[in-house]
């Protein structure tokens, strides 16, 4: 079981730790993991993505992207040519080349487990996953049964192993989980700890990052429930966790010991609300088996991030 101290810094949210004395771990053994807000790529940004290029819309961030080993994004609409819109309040729409346009940009990893990518139906969304996968980007809690959308993603680096899972511990609108046909992982809090429970007791090295879409909207404190869902996912073996969805950013806290980045806010994103245009990305190095995680603050002018 790891052992974890923790120590505050000026430029750090915190750092977590639990080398021997025994154990050596060299730089080609440090992981680091950006991980950003939502990535809207229809409505108010679809003009700038058209005239500019979505590469382009990442470019005031590019510096953080180049030093990462990992980008992971929230993808905050489907990408896809079907055009099935669900009955639903809001319903996006992006093009299926500009997952290439994502890569390009240094995103490696995009979670789908949110309220969104279902937003042309089963077939847009599995049009997604397939264009992510052709541009090179891994997506996050996608899978064609309950089982396979609950499994982790891994991220490998010399020693250093990360496992993300994704899930959105929301009810979505007019959308049925079935078993056996595409979907995104919609599992509760207690039914994730099971299965981190359970990866963490085959896996005991590796470090176990839940990426989760949940919350309320525009409310800038964490709500009872995500506090709830933290302790219990935290308690199971989860060693950091990274979220989104209420589109502002929430407290980052370090809880017994491990990061807990409630909601990173929007990344690239419309909305003409102030508070919805302050934003940050989670930055988590993993060395060995110590955790270093580091908030950094984003602007987001004409819906494009900037340091």
């Amino acid at each position: 079981m790891r052992q974890i101290c923790t120590a505050l810094a000026a430029s750090l949210l915190f750092v977590s730790c639990s080398l021997s004395n025994e154990q050596e771990v060299s730089s080609e053994d440090e992981l680091t993991l950006i991980f950003t807000g939502d990535v809207l790529l229809d409505r108010g940004v679809r003009p700038y993505a058209e005239r500019e290029g979505v590469k382009a819309l990442f470019a005031g961030v590019d510096s953080v992207f180049r030093k990462a080993d990992a980008v992971v994004i929230n993808l905050e609409c489907p990408l896809t040519e079907v055009v099935s819109p669900v009955n639903k309040h809001f319903v996006f729409r992006g093009e299926p080349q500009w997952a290439k346009g994502l890569r390009e940009a240094g995103i490696t990893h995009a979670a789908m487990a949110n309220n969104h990518t279902y937003d042309q139906g089963r077939q847009g969304l599995l049009a997604t996953y397939n264009h992510l996968k052709a541009a090179g980007i891994e997506p996050l809690g996608f899978g064609y049964s309950k089982d396979e959308r609950i499994q982790p993603v891994i991220i490998r680096k010399g020693a250093a192993e990360v496992a993300l899972f994704n899930s959105v511990l929301l009810p979505l609108e007019n959308w049925y989980d079935l078993d056996d046909r595409p979907g995104i992982c919609q599992s509760s809090a207690s039914t994730l700890a099971d299965a981190i429970r359970s990866y963490h007791a085959s896996h005991p090295s590796s470090i176990i990052i839940a990426v989760l879409h949940w919350g309320i909207e525009f409310q800038s404190v964490p709500s009872l429930q995500q506090h709830i869902d933290a302790q219990i996912l935290l308690q199971a073996g989860a060693d950091a966790i990274v979220g989104h969805h209420p589109h502002v950013v929430q407290t980052q806290k370090n809880v017994n010991g491990k990061p807990v980045f409630y909601s990173l806010g929007n990344f690239v994103f419309d909305q003409s609300l102030p508070v919805a245009n302050h934003a940050i990305m989670a930055q988590i190095t993993i060395w060995g088996d110590s955790i270093i995680a580091k908030s950094i603050p984003v602007k987001i002018l004409q819906h494009k991030p900037k340091l």
